[in-house]
C-alpha cells in the first residue's frame, strides 16, 4: 500500500464529529514526519467518501481545503467539531 493509499484510509475512518491533525495522520500512517506531504495528498481529494475536512492543524487551525476554508469551517461546525 502506497503512502496516500494509507492516508485516505486513515482520513476515510475518521468518525463524524472528530478530527486528527495532519501530524497524527502521518503518524498513523508510518511515517511521523511526513505531515507536509499529508496535506499535500489531501489538497488532490475530491472523493466525497474520504473526509479530508476533519484533519486540522496542530496549532488548532483548520488548515487547508480544495473546496474553501470557509466551507471547511462550516462541515465541521455542522458536524460539531468546531464550535
Amino acid at each position: 500500500m502506497t503512502f496516500k493509499e494509507k492516508v485516505f484510509n486513515i482520513v476515510k475512518g475518521i468518525p463524524e464529529g472528530e478530527t486528527l491533525t495532519y501530524k497524527e495522520v502521518a503518524k498513523r500512517a508510518g511515517s511521523p514526519n511526513a505531515y507536509r506531504a499529508v496535506g499535500s495528498i489531501l489538497g488532490t481529494n475530491y472523493d466525497s467518501n474520504i473526509p479530508c475536512h476533519r484533519v486540522l492543524r496542530s496549532d488548532g487551525g483548520v488548515g487547508g481545503y480544495n473546496r474553501g476554508i470557509e466551507n471547511k469551517k462550516k462541515i465541521l461546525k455542522k458536524e460539531g467539531a468546531l464550535a
